[in-house]
């Protein structure tokens, strides 16, 4: 079944998205009603046991992955489809369940009778998708066009991607050098910069353990973004979105450089350029300032 004919596609949203990065998640459903879909929230969902659960137990965390897939296949019964997800380390970590469960029939089994044991059971017809894939390469170019109400002319982007969308699943997106979100950026009219450090890692949970490693890998980005002329820098991940905006100060520190610099959702771009209001993409929940971007656009 394909998302590209579905007004109603299975999504998850992830446990920072209902809290810390909201703004991710209302400006996603904003857009994507723009765009004559609905992110149908899926019922009773879990945490999809990514970043420090991954790595203490890796098969428990799978199990945590596999009910939420699970819940996405009653969805569709067995005739399988997409499961839409904005979180990059989500992403990875539903991905790593599917392809584990297909490729391990000693860990298929014990997933599969872990999950029996909540009266579950999932045989593996759900894709898991990034929605910034699914507006590139399944909406496309023109009905992304046909949205833009006021395009982002003037406005210079650094695409940021982040470490994981292309890692290490390298079907959908290079892992060095990606391009889906200057190619989306592109269709809303912004100028999207050179920026060689678009996929390079911003430290994620690091910053919580090896902080002065987390700083210089967070500061090393936005400053490239900066000498690279962008006016902001655009994100497709909650855990980048918090180390770029948060920990500006203490990173420009830390490499002895400038590092304050707008930082937004690639959502929230797309609803500037689509005109709407500034609580449709919760944009008073940024950090840094968002002006720039909306500068001359009727907001």
């Amino acid at each position: 079944m394909s998302t590209a004919n579905n007004k109603s596609i299975p999504y998850y949203p992830g446990c920072s998205q209902t809290v810390t990065n909201r703004a991710y998640d209302i400006s996603s459903r904003s857009v994507a009603r723009e765009l004559g879909l609905e992110l149908k929230e899926i019922e009773d969902w879990n945490c999809c046991g990514a970043t420090t659960y991954l790595s203490l137990d890796e098969k428990q965390a799978l199990v945590l992955s596999a009910r939420n897939l699970a819940i996405a296949e009653t969805v569709y019964g067995n005739g399988g489809g997409d499961l839409v997800t904005i979180c990059n380390g989500c992403y990875v970590a539903l991905r790593k369940a599917n392809l584990y469960l297909g490729s391990d029939e000693k860990l298929h089994t014990f997933i599969r009778s872990a999950l029996k044991a909540g009266g579950m059971d999932y045989t593996g017809t759900v894709k898991v998708r990034h929605f910034l894939d699914v507006i590139v390469n399944d909406i496309g170019e023109e009905k992304v066009r046909t949205r833009v109400k006021k395009p982002l002319e003037g406005l210079k982007v650094a695409a940021y991607s982040g470490c994981q969308l292309g890692r290490p699943f390298v079907d959908v997106e290079d892992p060095e050098f990606p391009t889906m979100m200057d190619t989306l950026l592109e269709w809303l009219g912004a100028e999207v910069v050179n920026f060689p450090y678009k996929a390079k890692c911003c430290g994620g949970m690091i910053m919580t353990t090896q902080r002065d490693v987390g700083l210089r890998l967070t500061g090393t980005i936005l400053q490239n973004a900066k000498v690279n002329g962008a006016d902001c820098v655009a994100t497709a991940c909650p855990l980048c979105q918090i180390n770029l905006e948060g920990y500006q100060a203490d990173a420009g520190s830390a490499i002895k450089g400038e590092c304050d610099i707008p930082v937004l959702y690639f959502t929230q771009l797309m609803g500037i350029a689509f005109d709407l209001q500034e609580k449709e993409l919760a944009l008073k929940d940024n950090l840094t300032s968002y002006d720039v971007a909306v500068a001359g656009r009727g907001q």
